[in-house]
């Protein structure tokens, strides 16, 4: 399986430090964003790894490479300027996918320490547990890694139930927030142009309508770094605390 981390955006939140800098390149804890997603992809024996750029995207390729150094082989899908989720994965699908294979995408600006990505690799199977080969209209189009909902998010973005994520909002099912790490089919990005705009969100709504939208709960650490003072939060020596205060800050 191959992968594709999310590096196109300008992170204008992220500014004055994002005007010099691509998002992804800033490091939390003495590692940049983007390498920490690829050594945990290497880690899970996941090397093949595609990453899109535009803004400063060539600042990315100088400081990573080919990936080498890191045990991957990165590959790169630049746009002229960033196309959004949808499209910039639609632009890279050649380099991702030989039109069957399902592939992992990881926003390159979110801090996942943890994740294990070779939980990934049987998320999304072809068949179901006697062997018989999922009707191609019934079977998951994508797995996503949803998370609790944030401070800055708290309706969250699907409701969790036994039978895969929905877009309504339910007693009986857990609301939660798209975490910004998925496994899709190919298919779910083959009605876009190549160069085209296009947002992730409506599309998988679609699917979630159809039940063709599967997740689960992501109970590890997980952080949106989306301004200055959570990267200062992050990399203080007080941690979580530090964060924990902003967030409380911020609510207020």
């Amino acid at each position: 399986m191959k992968a594709m981390i999310l590096a196109a955006g300008r992170g204008e939140r992220m500014r004055p430090l994002t005007d010099t800098c691509p998002k992804p390149l800033l490091k939390v804890r003495g590692r940049p964003l983007i390498v920490w997603h690829i050594l945990n992809l290497v880690k899970a024996g996941i090397t093949d790894i595609v990453i899109n750029h535009a803004h400063l995207g060539q600042m990315i390729v100088d400081t990573l490479g080919d990936g080498s150094k890191f045990g991957a082989k990165l590959t790169y899908s630049a746009e002229e300027t960033a196309l959004e989720t949808a499209g910039g994965i639609a632009k890279a699908l050649p380099l991702l996918s030989d039109g069957i294979d399902p592939f992992i995408v990881v926003s390159g600006d979110i801090y996942i320490p943890h994740f294990n990505f070779a939980e990934c690799l049987n998320t999304l199977e072809d068949k179901d547990m006697w062997g018989n080969p999922h009707p191609l209209d019934q079977r998951d189009v994508a797995w996503l890694y949803m998370v609790k909902n944030p401070e800055f998010h708290p309706q969250g973005d699907f409701s969790l139930s036994l039978m895969g994520l929905k877009n309504e909002v339910r007693v009986d099912m857990q609301r939660l927030t798209f975490g910004n790490i998925g496994v899709y089919r190919p298919e779910m990005f083959s009605g876009i142009q190549a160069g085209s705009y296009a947002k992730l969100a409506p599309i998988m709504r679609d699917y979630a309508d159809r039940g063709q939208l599967g997740g689960e709960l992501y109970r590890g650490e997980w952080h949106n770094v989306g301004t200055p003072e959570q990267l200062v939060a992050l990399n203080s020596p007080l941690g979580h605390s530090a964060l924990s205060k902003i967030n409380l800050d911020a609510s207020h």
